[in-house]
């Protein structure tokens, strides 16, 4: 049995990918999207056509409402695809305006309810800021589930918790990649793999931490650089794989084990942690990494977010 059989066994696979005519053959049971997924996957033959034809049919309308548009149309088709939940991201130049978040989310949802879908079949996807954290806790008292992304650090995903966020999406490569950066020639990969690569023990962490105390977030790993990183997490409630790396598991064989258990998590001695706005804000701050990767996340999705409001005029 191939490793993707295998992982599944243990995990909810999804896919990451605004490809949704590649994802099928991988069988993932949601999809994720981003804004940099999504302005690839419009660039691809495939897709120009679906990109032509939501511009055509709302031009003239505020360059916002006609991404919502793209970005919904997207999802209907994934939602073809995979039998569960598709994310969809607000535009990440509001994450730190709670109000135009909350009404980007609003018009999202309504959108894909008036196209028939139900709300328990979308997440909607928000940066991991303070303020997004909050307007996540809102939107969750109106049954709109959340995602929350570029999520790098501890005191992100306790907020998360205690916001009652549907899905928290802890970025696993790149943390990885900040702290092989950070040693640079004293960085030992072999050494630094599996349950101690620092994106994996962020994510078992935060795993472990929500099991011990019984917070219902959902805990989906993201950002994988290789495999090796996939299977150490296997266990975790969900974890969102590209393609590329979803086609690497489904042909290597070997035994999967499952390395995060709720069960062990609840026998581990952990200490009950909360945050204020303050010292969230606090925590964060020392966090180099977190502080660092979650700025560059944001700005690098609000660079994609302003090519395709320019490939959206444009068409």
């Amino acid at each position: 049995m191939n490793q993707l059989d295998q992982l599944k066994a243990h995990t909810i696979v999804v896919a990451d990918t605004g490809n949704f005519k590649q994802m099928a053959q991988y069988a993932p049971r949601d999809a994720t999207t981003n804004p940099s997924l999504i302005l690839k996957a419009v660039q691809q033959a495939d897709y120009a056509p679906l990109l032509a034809d939501t511009v055509a049919q709302y031009r003239g309308k505020p360059i916002d409402e006609i991404v919502d548009q793209v970005l919904v149309r997207f999802g209907l088709e994934i939602l073809k695809v995979v039998p569960g939940r598709v994310s969809t991201e607000v535009d990440a130049r509001l994450s730190f305006d709670m109000p135009a978040t909350l009404a980007r989310a609003h018009r999202l949802i309504a959108l894909y309810e008036a196209a028939g879908i139900p709300r328990d079949r979308i997440l909607i996807k928000i940066a991991a800021t303070w303020e997004g954290i909050q307007a996540a806790r809102q939107l969750e008292t109106e049954g709109i589930h959340c995602n929350l992304t570029l999520l790098f650090s501890f005191c992100q995903a306790v907020a998360c918790g205690e916001a009652g966020v549907q899905l928290i999406s802890p970025f696993v490569g790149r943390i990885y990649d900040w702290y092989k950066k950070q040693a640079g020639a004293q960085w030992d990969e072999v050494a630094r793999s599996g349950a101690n690569d620092p994106g994996v023990q962020s994510v078992t962490q935060i795993y472990n931490h929500y099991k011990k105390f019984g917070i219902a977030t959902e805990v989906m790993g993201a950002s994988f650089r290789n495999i090796g990183q996939i299977n150490a997490l296997a266990g975790c409630d969900l974890l969102t794989i590209s393609p590329e790396l979803l086609a690497q598991l489904q042909a290597q064989e070997g035994t999967v084990q499952p390395a995060l258990s709720a069960a062990a998590a609840q026998a581990l001695d952990l200490v009950a942690v909360s945050h204020t706005e303050a010292s969230f804000r606090y925590a964060l701050n020392e966090d180099a990494m977190a502080t660092e990767k979650l700025a560059e996340g944001i700005r690098a999705f609000a660079v994609d977010a302003a090519k395709l409001d320019s490939l959206i005029l444009a068409a």
